[in-house]
């Protein structure tokens, strides 16, 4: 459902080795690695690297405090994000959220490694921080199995991403319109469990966009810069095959629309808050010709998705 951010799709680690939180990062504010940091916050950072092997104990250091609100841990910011591999060699720019000027999403919760996490709440709104990131990070067992190169990170917070709702509902709540999408089921089974979503047709296809309202709800239309805390499942035309469920981890999910694929953009705007809609994504509004994470290229995605609050 998300799409691949650049930058972040050239360090999975950052978000997929959710164990991080053990390991021991030292629990210190200076890296002593001899990595130095030069450019103004706000612009894209230079990082020169000293001589020799990389780092091979994790750190981080605040290289400027910030005079805006603290991070706190259970806060999700938008920030900057520039990140090196720190080879000993190159040591290759893997990407930066400044060449597209647009912030990262970074939730500061147990699933960022906790380099990252420690540093991140010693800063403000406004600071940089610089966060060495090396094999001691990952979980025990997996340091030499899954052998990363020591990764350098250069965060600078923007802003708070806003918090949904604690009182939105865990399933759609409204009138069912009776609409369906041919080829695809729909059950619904009332209170606040999962719909079922079954998408083995021989039917083929719609080249556009489709979406039904299958419960309206009774709240304000989703605007295009909302964050939306949404259920949802993910299928692929014709197969059955599930390759996404946020019922299935059993925890809502909440994204900023605009950072979403273009057939959830274009699908959810307008939709009442409390809805339940079923939505046929062609490839050119979902993922298209490159294959992701388990879709084939060229798929039409079917998504029904609960809208349980929209929040600014």
């Amino acid at each position: 459902m998300r799409r691949r951010l650049a930058v972040l799709a050239a360090v999975p680690l950052i978000f997929t080795v959710a164990a991080c939180g053990s390991a021991d990062t030292g629990g210190t504010d200076k890296a002593t690695s001899g990595v130095t940091v030069t450019g103004n916050v706000g612009t894209k950072p230079t990082v020169t690297f000293p001589s020799g092997s990389p780092a091979t104990k994790s750190s981080f250091q605040v290289l400027n405090e910030g005079t805006g609100a603290a991070v706190k841990a259970g806060d999700s910011v938008k920030a900057h994000l520039t990140v090196y591999d720190w080879d000993g060699k190159t040591n290759p720019l893997q990407g930066s959220s400044y060449d597209s000027q647009q912030p990262e999403e970074i939730p500061v919760d147990t699933q960022l490694p906790q380099v990252l996490r420690d540093g991140l709440t010693k800063v403000k709104l406004g600071g940089r921080l610089l966060a060495v990131m090396a094999e001691d990070a990952a979980p025990a067992g997996q340091q030499q199995a899954q052998k990363q190169p020591t990764k350098i990170f250069v965060l600078d917070p923007v802003s708070m991403v806003p918090k949904a709702p604690a009182d939105a509902p865990k399933a759609a709540k409204g009138t069912e319109t009776g609409e369906t999408l041919k080829g695809v089921k729909v059950v619904s089974p009332g209170g606040d469990k999962a719909p079922t979503l079954t998408t083995k047709t021989s039917d083929k296809p719609g080249k556009e966009l489709v979406v039904k309202t299958l419960i309206k709800g009774a709240g304000q239309p989703v605007k295009p810069n909302d964050y939306l805390m949404v259920h949802y499942t993910g299928k692929i035309w014709g197969t059955d095959k599930e390759f996404d469920s946020s019922w299935a981890g059993g925890q809502p999910a909440t994204f900023e629309l605009t950072k979403v694929i273009p057939g959830w953009q274009e699908g959810l705007k307008g939709v009442p808050v409390g809805s339940r809609v079923v939505m046929s994504i062609p490839p050119d509004k979902g993922y298209g010709a490159q294959e992701q994470q388990g879709i084939p290229a060229n798929s039409t995605l079917v998504f029904v998705v609960d809208v349980l609050a929209a929040y600014q």
